[in-house]
């Protein structure tokens, strides 16, 4: 499995090589880095006033719990990027931080846009593909493994159902 993983990591990296592609990738990725989702809030509260506020605000609170969970999970596990555990894989852009698993860029991704379609479902014709670049960029820029895009997913998409299950109870 970790021969595919790094198989399909050094093809999807080659893409990078592409000026166009790379330029892409690298631009989703640093809109992924915060500016985007937080822009997002930003706008449902200019747009829907006070459920645009509730909105952001749970979307807020997911974050910060996505964030703790992953800063854990990387502490935990040590796994190196790409990059650096394979000299024919190219870091595009700088990383964030040390290690690889999970992708906080897609577990980000994944739970803000699952949260923010249980509110605005109309949204998804924008953060559906967004999410779907953020996740590809990860692994063309050399910065994460297929499996790291896939568990943050995984990740993100329950912390997104625990999110809105608490909401909701919260709101009974």
């Amino acid at each position: 499995m970790r021969a595919r993983d790094r198989g399909w990591c050094v093809r999807a990296n080659r893409w990078g090589a592409r000026g166009a592609v790379r330029r892409y990738f690298a631009t989703v990725s640093r809109l992924g880095d915060g500016v985007f989702w937080y822009s997002l809030m930003a706008m449902l509260v200019v747009v829907d006033g006070m459920a645009g506020l509730a909105a952001s605000t749970h979307l807020a609170a997911t974050g910060v719990v996505a964030l703790t969970l992953y800063r854990h999970l990387k502490r935990w596990t040590r796994r190196p990027r790409p990059f650096a555990a394979d000299g024919r894989i190219r870091a595009w852009v700088a990383p964030l931080d040390e290690f690889s698993f999970p992708s906080g860029h897609t577990l980000h991704a994944v739970a803000f846009t699952v949260v923010a379609l249980a509110y605005y479902p109309w949204l998804a014709a924008l953060l559906v593909p967004f999410t779907a670049s953020v996740a590809v960029s990860r692994v063309v820029l050399g910065l994460h493994y297929p499996s790291d895009v896939l568990a943050a997913t995984a990740i993100g998409s329950a912390l997104a159902g625990v999110s809105l299950a608490l909401g909701t109870l919260l709101s009974l």
